[in-house]
């Protein structure tokens, strides 16, 4: 069996794609626009980087983008400033800040500061009570953007059986909750499961997201599963730097029947499933329909 590769860049541009017409659509019928307010406090490179793609996608959507660059010495009263003044702008329906933050800075406070109708990353308290309740919720992106995968790859999901490794606040337990909602028959395992080569031979559904370069290889793998692999490790590989995920996609693909490569599978997707809760925030707020497809 070779697996089929998903290709998560592709679907990326398809969902920016409605996006787009959906964006358009508001500004037509309702003299709107979309806007996302990032934040970045400091100068680290890789977070530039993503700050920047983030802005520059926002724009191609027809969104508005609005971003904020503080010092990396500038206060904890500073930051709450300036999430309070946008919390209040009607402008702006979707606020990110950039993690991490400088160590002098509480993130649980910062992030909990947050209107949780404009928490377009899913991480304020509110938003993760709501998910684990099965309420309407802002949902992490990550795991939105593999859900979307799974949905477009399956159809519906019930009744599959899926091994989620890991347990972060930020993907394995938002990820849990949302494969319950699609009547997924869900097992949380990480890295102190016992026996956790076989629980993940049971799963229909194999999410990866556990941080360790390549731990889940082939012989892990029931034959015809689908392996959605969230890990970004960077490691080195005869003398040359080389991104893996948490699976070794070499042997999982002569097992599985579909997989995701690294790169260029669910991290394409997470950002734009950023943009497509910025749009989903902003039709809650002005009580219009949610776009079909692109919500939870």
């Amino acid at each position: 069996m070779v697996a089929v590769k998903i290709d998560g860049k592709a679907f990326a541009e398809t969902v920016r794609g409605d996006l787009a017409k959906h964006v358009e659509q508001l500004q037509r019928e309702h003299g709107i626009t979309p806007g996302l307010a990032v934040i970045l406090v400091g100068e680290d490179p890789a977070s530039e980087v993503y700050v920047r793609n983030k802005g520059k996608q926002t724009r191609e959507c027809g969104m508005a983008s609005f971003e904020h660059k503080l010092e990396a010495t500038s206060s904890e009263a500073e930051l709450l400033d300036l999430i309070g003044s946008l919390n209040a702008d009607p402008a702006v329906h979707g606020i990110l800040v950039q993690l991490p933050l400088p160590a002098h800075i509480d993130s649980d406070k910062i992030l909990n500061a947050i209107d949780p109708a404009k928490d377009v990353d899913g991480f304020h308290v509110s938003n993760v009570g709501l998910l684990g309740t099965g309420q309407k919720a802002m949902v992490p992106c990550t795991p939105l953007g593999c859900l979307m995968l799974l949905r477009h790859h399956h159809g519906k999901l019930d009744g599959l059986n899926a091994v989620v490794i890991g347990r972060s606040n930020i993907v394995g337990k938002p990820m849990a909750q949302l494969l319950l909602r699609d009547n997924c028959t869900v097992t949380i395992a990480h890295s102190r499961s016992r026996d956790l080569q076989n629980i993940v031979r049971s799963a229909d559904i194999v999410i990866a997201a556990v941080g360790r370069p390549e731990i889940v290889t082939g012989a892990w793998i029931k034959a015809g599963a689908t392996v959605i692999d969230v890990g970004i490790n960077r490691v080195e590989r005869d003398g040359r730097k080389k991104l893996v995920g948490d699976v070794n996609f070499e042997s999982a693909a002569e097992v599985a029947s579909a997989i995701t490569p690294v790169p260029g599978g669910v991290g394409p997707m997470t950002i734009a499933c950023l943009l497509a809760n910025t749009l989903t925030a902003c039709c809650r707020a002005r009580g219009l329909p949610e776009p079909l497809g692109l919500t939870a």
